[in-house]
This record gives structure tokens, C-alpha cells and sequence, in this order.
């Protein structure tokens, strides 16, 4: 597959981004073609050698093979997480299945690219990602502090989601999606927009990771209190109260 970025993403060319791959070549051309394109880039081969890595490097993303020989790169998401470190984490896998997406999104991750891929895709995920986790890349669009639907508040100054009284934990990708959803309240939004204003980058048709978020976003609004993300059959989403209004 191969996917250009539509635009630049506005991200710091110094951000440092770890490769985590046991295929030495791959891990290698990776690493190569992240400087090439500005980042520092790290490369380490297995899942311990990851951890430690971050403990004293501090990277601002890691490229993560799900597959490693000393344990998944899963299990990897799931100690960075409960350790407390926030770098961002695009999963690299041979294993495309929507269930292997929906289970790397659910450990934390902020995107899912299936083997074979192409560089200029990589690089354009990563800029994208570490767009969407950059508290000052507003995209382009005005930001209001907090944003209210219903019994819904999203407050941009505290990084903050509300249901009612309860706080909602998302991760940055779901944050972005229910930021553009409160944007356009009631208005039915299709995948392509959503995928153009979300993650800013081509995936030649593919749809799947909105229907991937959009059901983890939707999981946990709808934990809360009564459902108000909707498919619209043959069309999109629409945030709205109530059922076929």
C-alpha cells in the first residue's frame, strides 16, 4: 500500500521517535528514513530493550512490531501505559485483522499499520499522530475552550471529557474524533471527512480505522448514558440526541 501525506503535518522536525522491530533490516530502514525526513530516530529490537529505551530516552513516538521475541508489542503499550510515559504508539503488523486493530487501540495505540508498508506512509502516520497528540496544533481550526452536546463537555484548556459528572478516559485519537463530532453536532459526517479533518492523511479508500474508533469512542460515551454517536446507513456518523431524529 502506499499513502502520501496531504499536507504537512505542522510537527517539530527534532521529535524523536523510537523503531521497535526484531527484523533488523526493517527496523534499520525505518530508522534510516526517519533522520532522512528530519526525526531522531532510535532503533531497538525487542520488547525490553523498547521499555529501557524509553525510561532514558524519552522518545515522543514509538513505531512497535506487534510480534517480538521476548513479548508482544501489545504487552510493550500496556507497561509504557500503566508506567505513567505518554509517548505515542502506531503499532507495525503483519497481522491486519480488525480484531488485531481494535485490540491495539483498546492497550492504547494511536494507529495500526499492516505489513508491507510503504515509507512515505510511515512517515506520514507519525506526522499525523504526533499532530493530533501536539496540544498546540489546533489543524487549522479555531479551538474554544470547552465545547458542550447534551450531557457531553470536552474542555480544551484541561485536556478534559465529561458525561454527566463522569470523566471519560480516551486516548488522544478519540479525543480528536469526539472534538470533531462536538465541531459539527448533528450534522452527518462521512468517513472521508472524517479521516481528512481527524487523521489528515490518505489511506486510498481505506475506512476501516473510523469504523475501528468510532466504536471504541462509542463504547465508552454510550458506558455514561443513552447512545449519541449514530450510524447513518450509506452516508456516515451523526451526533445527535435520541434515534432517528
Amino acid at each position: 500500500m502506499s499513502s502520501m501525506a496531504k499536507e504537512a503535518a505542522p510537527v517539530d522536525a527534532r521529535s524523536k521517535v523510537l523503531v521497535v522491530d526484531d527484523e533488523v533490516f526493517i527496523a534499520e530502514a525505518l530508522t534510516s528514513g526517519l533522520r532522512h525526513a528530519g526525526f531522531d530516530a532510535q532503533a531497538a529490537f525487542d520488547g525490553r530493550s523498547a521499555i529501557d529505551t524509553v525510561q532514558q530516552w524519552a522518545p515522543d513516538l514509538l513505531l512497535l512490531d506487534v510480534m517480538l521475541p521476548d513479548m508482544s508489542g501489545y504487552d510493550v503499550c500496556r507497561e509504557l501505559v500503566m508506567s505513567g510515559h505518554d509517548a505515542g504508539v502506531i503499532f507495525l503488523s503483519a497481522r491486519g485483522e480488525v480484531s488485531d486493530k481494535v485490540r491495539g487501540f483498546s492497550v492504547g495505540a494511536d494507529d495500526y499499520v499492516p505489513k508491507p508498508f510503504s515509507l512515505e506512509e510511515v512517515i506520514a502516520r507519525v506526522r499525523a499522530v504526533l499532530a493530533r497528540r501536539s496540544r498546540t496544533a489546533a489543524a487549522g481550526q479555531p479551538r474554544t475552550a470547552t465545547m458542550r452536546y447534551a450531557d457531553v463537555a470536552l474542555d480544551d484548556d484541561r485536556h478534559l471529557v465529561l458525561r454527566g459528572d463522569r470523566a471519560l478516559d480516551l486516548s488522544p485519537t478519540e479525543y480528536s474524533l469526539l472534538r470533531f463530532f462536538l465541531q459539527n453536532p448533528e450534522r452527518v459526517l462521512s468517513k472521508e471527512q472524517i479521516l481528512d479533518h481527524v487523521w489528515r492523511y490518505d489511506f486510498n479508500g481505506d475506512t476501516g480505522v473510523v469504523e475501528t474508533f468510532v466504536s471504541l469512542l462509542r463504547k465508552k460515551l454510550h458506558a455514561a448514558g443513552p447512545p449519541l454517536v449514530h450510524t447513518v446507513r450509506g452516508f456516515g456518523y451523526v451526533l445527535r440526541e435520541g434515534v432517528g431524529r
